[in-house]
């Protein structure tokens, strides 16, 4: 099928992006469902083992636009997280990191049993442990929800992508070490690569603000200035081989603290964030191989089936003593079930490092492409139920 269609790379993945928001867009008016799910979809038939529209494995480019896309967002996550409430509401905190490490061990377990190696079944658990800021994010402007259950998700997100990517970078070094027999070569790769990443991105968020009330527009030019060094961030993060995601979540962190405005009309950034974020989700879904999928079906559904489990156990154990109800906390722990744009990037991250685990992990492909269509869906659902949607306020 690779030889069905001649079309120039850039060609291809430019007719992709314009396919799937045309039916993102008519699915999502028609069916109500989120656009983030029908473009993946898309993505997923597009993808080079599948039709043989998409060009293979050789991404270059589309990598780093992704990477950029998913940065753009991990910035808006970020700057949306306050940590104040976090400091004066401690059970939230505890909630998040009580429900990654239930994941963790939950998954842990589940793939040991299954006759999965420890290093794999310990990569497979880091990364169940997430929850994609894209999907979480996108669902949430896409609703234009607020209230608490909103809150608590996106603060509940960022902590698991903290985590994950922490517990991932150790159990990399762990592997690195094991192999090579290097202390060095294991701390660069996981300690050193995570301490300069968030550095980086603290110092960008002190560093932006500090220009911009130089050139006195804190306001106006806010999201071109932001997106722009975002774009920066990204691209010597990539070049670097640091860690993008942790670099951009600690930037927009330390923006937010900068007491810099951003304004609220501009979220997702605008024009240019609605484009980029198509191309994330066809990007991500077209790294998928349908033989990896059927191959890790049976683990992938149980995995799916525990991790939601866990979460949403975990977030609603803390619920009463964290200020909500038993009924909010359910929902926000099912609104963390996306999770494959996390996924993807770290493991392709891993790859471009020369750290490959995606041939051995087919029960992640399974969760990756079950959980980008149905964890928007189910996020949500999350939020119309918990009456935070302009919709239910109306009704």
């Amino acid at each position: 099928m690779t030889d069905l269609f001649s079309i120039p790379p850039d060609v291809a993945w430019s007719f992709a992006i314009v396919l799937a928001w045309i039916i993102g867009e008519f699915g999502a008016r028609g069916t109500g469902l989120p656009r983030i799910s029908i473009y993946g979809l898309v993505g997923f038939v597009l993808a080079n083992t599948q039709t043989g529209f998409l060009p293979s494995n050789e991404y270059g480019s589309m990598l780093l636009l992704a990477n950029i896309a998913f940065g753009l967002i991990l910035f808006e996550l970020g700057y949306r997280i306050n940590l104040r409430w976090l400091g004066s509401n401690p059970w939230i905190g505890i909630a998040g990191l009580v429900e990654s490490l239930g994941t963790f061990f939950c998954v842990y377990y589940i793939a040991d049993i299954y006759g999965t190696s420890s290093i794999h079944a310990l990569l497979l658990a880091s990364l169940a442990m997430s929850t994609s800021p894209a999907g979480v994010l996108r669902v949430i402007n896409e609703q234009r929800s607020s209230g608490q259950v909103t809150e608590r998700i996106l603060h509940l997100s960022a902590i698991n992508c903290a985590l994950a990517v922490f517990i991932f970078k150790v159990i990399i070094g762990f592997a690195v070490f094991k192999s090579s027999g290097s202390v060095w070569d294991a701390a660069s790769s996981s300690f050193f690569i995570l301490i300069i990443s968030a550095s980086v991105g603290a110092l960008f968020g002190v560093v932006i603000p500090s220009i911009m009330r130089c050139l006195g527009k804190l306001t106006q030019d806010a999201t071109i200035a932001f997106a722009l060094a975002v774009i920066f961030l990204v691209a010597i993060t990539h070049a670097a081989k640091l860690s993008p995601v942790l670099a951009t979540l600690t930037f927009g962190i330390v923006a937010r603290h900068r007491r810099v405005t951003f304004s609220p009309t501009q979220r997702n950034f605008g024009a240019l964030g609605e484009l980029l974020t198509v191309l994330l989700f066809v990007f991500v879904v077209a790294t998928l191989e349908w033989g990896k999928v059927l191959a890790g079906i049976s683990l992938g559904l149980i995995l799916i089936a525990a991790r939601l489990f866990t979460k949403t156990i975990g977030v609603a154990a803390f619920a009463h003593l964290s200020g909500t109800s038993w009924r909010k906390g359910i929902f926000a722990g099912l609104a963390l079930a996306p999770i494959s744009v996390f996924v993807i990037l770290v493991l392709e991250q891993a790859r471009y490092l020369g750290i490959s685990f995606v041939d051995e992990l087919a029960a992640l492909a399974t969760m990756t492409l079950l959980m980008e269509i149905l964890g928007p869906i189910i996020t949500q659902r999350a939020l119309i139920w918990a009456n935070e949607t302009p919709q239910q306020a109306e009704e």
